[in-house]
C-alpha cells in the first residue's frame, strides 16, 4: 500500500472549515484507491501568532520538511492588521515559500461548463478554457537587491531590482515544460524581451530548454500582448510560464476569466517540497457560518494527488466529481445562480464524495 504523509496547516478564518472538508475527500480517496494518508497538523498565520507569537513556528517548518506534501487553508484577518509587517500572518506564508524554496507557483484556471455564466466574458469566448499559469515565485522584483526608498539630492527615490540568474529561470521553465508535456503540449512563455535585458535572458533560456522538449509547441508573447490575448482567446492557452511580477498579474487575470475565486486551486512547488492551497483568502466575515466554498481547496488536494503523489486517476476522479456536482445544480452561496440548489460547506462536500463513489463504480 502506498503511504503519504501530509502536513495540514488549517490557518485562519474559513481555513479550518475548508481544510476539514478536504480531508474528508482525501479519506474517500483512501477507501476507493487503497492508499494511505497520514495527516499531521501544524500552526501558521494568525492562529500561530496567538499561540506562539510567530506566524511560522519552527515546529511547523520542521513538520513540513518531513512531510510528502503540505495542505494549507488560508491566513490572515483584521484581528492582526495592526501588527508590525514582519509579524503579520501573511509573513508566515512568504517565509514558508522562501524557506522551502517553492520556486514554481501553479495556478490552474478552468472554466467549468455549469458555471460558464459566472465569467465576465461571453460564453463562446471562454468555453473550453483550461490553462495553468506557472509563475516563478522566489525571484524577480519581489526579492531583488538593492531595494528600498532612499534620499538623493533631497528627493526620495524608490528602487526595486529585477534580477534572475540563469539557474532560477531554467528550473521553473523546465517545470513548465514537464507540465505541458503531460497536458496539451503547448507552452506560452511571457516576457518583455523588447525592452528588458532580464527578459532577453529569459527568452534565450526558454529556447535552449525547448530543444529538450521537441514535442511541446512554444509560443513567445510580450506580457502586454499576453494580457490582451488571454481575454480575446483564453481557450487557446495551455501552460503559461513567466516571471514573478508578470505571473502575479496574469494569474489574477486568469482567475477573473473563470469568474469565481472559490473555484481556484494552486500549488507552490520546488524540487523537494510542495504546498497546495486555494487562491482565495481567509474570508473572516463568513468564518464559522458553514457557507464557505471548499471546492478550491478540494481541487488543490487534487493537484497534490497528481503532482506530488503520482495519483492521476484519483485526481481525475475528484475533478469529475466536482463537475458532476455542479452539473446537478449544487452551489455554495458564492457561486449561486438562478434555479440552483444552494447548500453549505459540508453539504456540497457530501455531494462531491457521493459522486466520487458513483463515478468510481460506473468506471468499474
Amino acid at each position: 500500500m502506498q503511504r503519504f504523509r501530509i502536513a495540514v496547516l488549517r490557518g485562519d478564518g474559513i481555513g479550518p472549515e475548508i481544510v476539514g472538508e478536504t480531508l474528508r475527500v482525501l479519506k474517500k480517496v483512501e477507501d476507493l484507491f487503497g492508499v494511505s494518508f497520514e495527516f499531521e497538523e501544524g500552526l501558521i498565520g494568525g492562529v500561530a501568532i496567538d499561540k506562539t507569537g510567530d506566524p511560522l513556528p519552527e515546529e511547523t517548518l520542521e513538520l513540513c520538511k518531513r512531510s510528502d506534501a503540505i495542505l494549507l487553508g488560508a491566513v490572515g484577518g483584521p484581528k492582526w492588521d495592526d501588527l508590525p509587517t514582519d509579524r503579520k500572518p501573511e509573513k508566515g506564508l512568504l517565509r514558508i515559500r522562501k524557506d522551502l524554496d517553492l520556486y514554481a507557483n501553479l495556478r490552474p484556471a478552468k472554466v467549468w461548463d455549469p458555471l460558464i455564466d459566472a465569467s465576465p466574458l461571453k460564453p463562446e469566448v471562454v468555453r473550453g478554457t483550461d490553462m495553468i499559469v506557472v509563475r516563478e515565485l522566489t525571484g524577480d522584483l519581489y526579492y531583488g537587491e538593492p531595494r528600498g526608498v532612499f534620499e538623493e539630492n533631497g528627493k526620495r527615490v524608490g528602487v526595486n531590482t529585477m534580477m534572475y540568474t540563469e539557474d532560477e529561470i531554467r528550473r521553473v521553465v523546465r517545470k513548465a515544460f514537464e507540465i505541458a508535456k503531460k497536458r496539451r503540449k503547448k507552452l506560452t512563455s511571457v516576457d518583455k524581451a523588447n525592452v528588458l535585458e532580464v527578459s532577453g535572458l529569459w527568452r534565450e533560456i526558454v529556447e535552449e530548454e525547448s530543444k529538450n522538449y521537441p514535442e511541446v509547441e512554444v509560443e513567445h508573447l510580450y506580457v502586454d500582448n499576453c494580457a490582451m490575448q488571454m481575454v480575446r482567446r483564453p481557450s487557446s492557452f495551455d501552460v503559461i510560464v513567466t516571471g514573478n511580477m508578470f505571473g502575479d498579474i496574469l494569474s489574477d487575470e486568469a482567475g477573473v476569466i473563470v469568474g469565481s475565486l472559490g473555484m481556484l486551486p494552486s500549488a507552490s512547488m520546488g524540487d523537494r517540497y510542495a504546498l497546495y492551497e486555494p487562491v482565495h483568502g481567509s474570508a473572516p466575515d463568513i468564518a464559522g457560518k458553514g457557507i464557505a466554498n471548499p471546492i478550491a481547496t478540494i481541487l488543490s488536494a487534487s493537484m497534490m494527488l497528481r503532482f506530488s503523489f503520482g495519483l492521476a486517476e484519483a485526481s481525475d476522479l475528484i475533478e469529475k466529481a466536482v463537475e458532476r456536482t455542479l452539473e446537478e445544480g449544487w452551489r455554495t452561496p458564492d457561486i449561486r445562480s438562478e434555479g440552483c440548489k444552494e447548500v453549505g460547506t459540508k453539504e456540497i462536500t457530501d455531494r462531491i464524495i457521493e459522486n466520487m463513489e458513483r463515478l468510481r463504480h460506473e468506471k468499474v
